[in-house]
């Protein structure tokens, strides 16, 4: 049990690590390939803190664990909103004044509810997982016709501007362009196996284990930048992070799972998470949308209920499993 437990961790550790390298090394050579800013921005943002969620579903669901699968997707988007905002939130009230956060949460509403409405028999087909993929390459492609048309988010734009300072040689770039992708691949299957074994040897479902510790380690990279954004002031960055990320998850990490094994993992994840999922959401775009004239703002109150929602969502988890 101790070799699946060391495996767990040293996966998540190694995982975080490499993602950053892959995404370092991959903003820089398309700098050098000429690619403009504004796409390195938005493809950066999504890739850079949704890649550990990528390869862990894709291996997952190569190697036949769909319940894995799909509790990293969406444990990470709950884990995202609850735990990542309202740590971040409670460090920092974060105050939103981007109208293109405005924009994006309502999408992001309406793709979770559209995912909630696939999930009612606990499945996700071929056919489905397509459609989502479909539906994440019109978002990118309306998001990269915005920001040329002048309207671009403030997280692509910081994010591209974070990229043009870095001094990376096309050398190093495609270094740790290699080396990032094959240690992400690497890091994930140990992390697969890891997570698999322990909940083999304790009864538990791919699916709890997905959602828990495999989502909440997958998320820290959201959590890290977070923390940065509203060290720095930059609150719309803190928040179009998790939105960018959750809607990455819900469309592309869950469609590419979906397309390589159609999933079926039961109708709890219907019953029980999806729900949670979906109420977070909804909640959140209440708070950010602010009334009375006044700007939306997650104050430390407010972070204060996301963060006791996901001690009461891991708590419900834990009663699931003892009753199973």
């Amino acid at each position: 049990m101790l070799l699946p437990i060391l495996a767990l961790l040293c996966g998540l550790a190694l995982l975080v690590w490499s993602a950053d390298r892959f995404v370092d090394g991959a903003a820089a050579a398309a700098r050098h390939g000429g690619l403009p800013p504004l796409l390195i921005g938005i493809v950066i943002v999504g890739l850079g803190t949704s890649a550990p969620e990528m390869v862990v579903s894709t291996l997952a669901a190569l190697q036949g664990n769909p319940g894995l699968a799909l509790g990293n997707a969406y444990g990470s988007n709950i884990t995202n909103i609850a735990l990542i905002l309202g740590l971040t939130a409670l460090f920092s009230p974060i105050t939103v004044h981007s109208q293109v956060l405005r924009k994006e949460l309502p999408i992001l509403v309406a793709v979770t509810l559209f995912a909630a409405w696939q999930l009612q028999d606990g499945a996700v087909s071929r056919p489905e997982a397509l459609l989502l993929l479909a539906v994440f390459a019109g978002l990118m492609a309306w998001t990269l016709r915005e920001g040329l048309r002048g309207t671009g988010d403030a997280l692509a734009d910081e994010t591209a501007s974070e990229l043009a300072q870095q001094g990376m040689s096309l050398r190093q770039a495609l270094f740790w362009l290699v080396t990032g992708l094959l240690l992400l691949i690497l890091a994930s299957r140990v992390l697969v196996w890891g997570a698999v074994s322990i909940a083999q040897a304790f009864g538990v479902s791919d699916l709890i284990i997905g959602l828990t510790v495999v989502a909440i380690g997958t998320s820290l990279p959201e959590l890290a930048s977070s923390l940065i954004a509203v060290r720095k002031g930059e609150h719309d960055i803190a928040l179009g992070n998790v939105i960018g990320s959750n809607l990455f998850n819900t469309l592309a990490v869950v469609g590419l799972a979906a397309t390589i094994e159609p999933a079926a993992v039961g109708a709890e994840l219907f019953r029980r998470d999806v729900p949670v999922m979906v109420l977070l959401t909804v909640s959140l775009l209440l708070i950010c949308r602010g009334f009375g004239g006044r700007p939306g703002r997650i104050s430390r109150a407010e972070a204060a209920g996301l963060l006791a929602c996901y001690i009461g969502y891991m708590g419900w988890l834990g009663r699931s499993v003892l009753a199973a």
